[in-house]
């Protein structure tokens, strides 16, 4: 993956590594293995991975709260794209430059008074909402080890679904007291100020800031041929185009872990989607009024906070590995997979048959605790899901979420389309046994996983290489 040094570069090279080795103590670097590229050294202040926990708070809970404001169609264009660029030239800029454009398209929305320019401001939004959707889980992956990734990405699952399923509530009621436009004109001003205070984050990229360390080396020392050790090199446009835009297809299409965990995981992030159709209609036959009718979101939101008491079931597993002195595999953090397809069906049959025209007996207060589950339970699917991407392909996991944000994309749009249809042709009973049926079919996925997912990663060029390129590099204080 590196450069060939030239014999003569080399040799200076040698004669000036004397010089060298106080100058990298001094700013936290050191040799790689192959005696001239740069890296960062273990525990250095200025890896991302190493901030104080102040910093790391702040910037997480920026590009986090970014996941209340975006979404949809556009993002499996913007999904493509952006997630490998911020691999091989950061994050910030990204985070600054979306938001800002979001506002403006929603500002757009908001005010033209034709149909097309809605359509292409929807779509230009979509395109740069996938910024925090798809290379948030990336900045996480940049400053957090993997016990402390579990509870980040348990709380940027919870944000993210949570947005999607106030919406409905805010959009019903801003709709009813003032007109549609405001939707936008909300979204506009939020992200318009929340611009402004991204400023204030730092970048994240690992490999970015070693090659700024690496300059500032080469001014210090006036040692002109000092290169950083740096896997996300991307030399020219071409070069970047072929591997790096074309990378989430690709992961898509060749890594069976990430066709898989894309596909089950869109599906449960979808069903929010279906269900700001379905459950109106479903709460409206208990005798709701057309408000009252969205309030049954609260729900699922409830069942999404539950999601934080699993995650001490992960933190065992990972404290009782370390203290063994074992490797902490991507496997060994499924349980919550396990625990949320099973509790997705149970969820989904108990709202089937719970609801009318077959129930009309019951109080509507039993659907809803169902709803509870399957809150929780899809809540669980996605961050587990999520974080067994991020830990099986590590440095490459904002393309190999990318694809993942595609599907989701996608399905995400069509769901709320064929929900109507579905839902009259085969009545809200049968409609969600279909639902349930699939679910069903995702408790066959976990132990699959468990048993097979290490010799699949083996097998991935992609995972091998990101597994040694961490393990070579990393700077944790506890790998952990």
């Amino acid at each position: 993956m590196n450069d060939k040094v030239p014999e003569i570069a080399m040799s200076q090279f040698e004669t000036d590594k004397g010089i060298l080795e106080p100058h990298l103590r001094q700013y936290g670097l050191e040799f790689a293995t192959d005696g001239f590229h740069i890296r960062w050294a273990k525990g250095n202040q200025r890896h991302p991975r190493n901030w104080s926990i102040v910093r790391k708070a702040y910037d997480t809970s920026l590009i986090i709260f970014l996941e209340l404001f975006t979404y949809l169609l556009g993002q499996g264009l913007g999904s493509i794209v952006f997630p490998p660029y911020s691999e091989a030239f950061g994050r910030k800029n990204l985070y600054v430059l979306s938001t800002a454009l979001y506002s403006i398209s929603c500002a757009i929305v908001a005010a033209v008074p034709s149909l097309s320019g809605v359509v292409i401001g929807r779509l230009f939004s979509g395109i740069v909402s996938a910024i925090p959707t798809t290379v948030v889980i990336g900045s996480i992956e940049d400053m957090f080890n993997a016990r402390d990734r579990v509870w980040v990405l348990c709380l940027w699952a919870i944000v993210a679904n949570l947005g999607l399923v106030t919406g409905p509530i805010l959009s019903t009621f801003i709709v009813a007291d003032l007109n549609w436009r405001w939707l936008f004109y909300v979204a506009a001003i939020v992200t318009g100020i929340l611009t402004f205070i991204l400023l204030t984050l730092r970048e994240s990229r690992p490999s970015l800031l070693l090659a700024r360390e690496v300059e500032q080396l080469r001014k210090v020392t006036g040692i002109e041929t000092l290169q950083g050790l740096n896997p996300d090199r991307t030399p020219d446009l071409k070069t970047f185009v072929r591997t790096a835009l074309f990378r989430p297809v690709r992961l898509f299409f060749t890594e069976l872990i990430v066709f898989f965990v894309s596909v089950i995981s869109a599906i449960a992030v979808a069903l929010v989607y279906l269900f700001t159709e379905a459950l109106p209609p479903v709460y409206e036959d208990f005798g709701f009024s057309t408000r009252q009718a969205c309030l049954p979101f609260i729900a699922i939101g409830v069942g999404l906070s539950f999601g934080f008491f699993t995650r001490y079931i992960d933190l065992h597993i990972i404290d009782k590995h370390r203290l063994k002195g074992q490797p902490l595999l991507p496997e060994h953090k499924l349980t919550g997979f396990w625990i949320g397809a099973f509790i997705l069906t149970v969820g989904l049959w108990g709202f089937a048959w719970t609801i009318p025209p077959y129930r009309t007996d019951l109080h509507w207060i039993v659907s809803v605790f169902c709803l509870v589950l399957v809150g929780y339970s899809l809540n669980e699917i996605e961050y587990v899901l999520g974080g067994y991407l991020t830990d099986s392909y590590l440095s490459y996991a904002a393309s190999g979420l990318a694809a993942l944000a595609i599907v989701r994309a996608l399905l995400s749009a069509i769901l709320p389309l064929i929900a109507p249809p579905m839902f009259s042709n085969l009545g809200n009973n049968m409609a969600i046994s279909v639902l349930a049926i699939i679910a069903t079919m995702f408790c066959a996925i976990p132990p699959l996983f468990s048993r097979f997912g290490k010799q699949i990663r083996a097998k991935s060029k992609f995972a091998k290489y990101s597994l040694r390129m961490y393990n070579e590099h990393s700077v944790d204080e506890d790998g952990y």
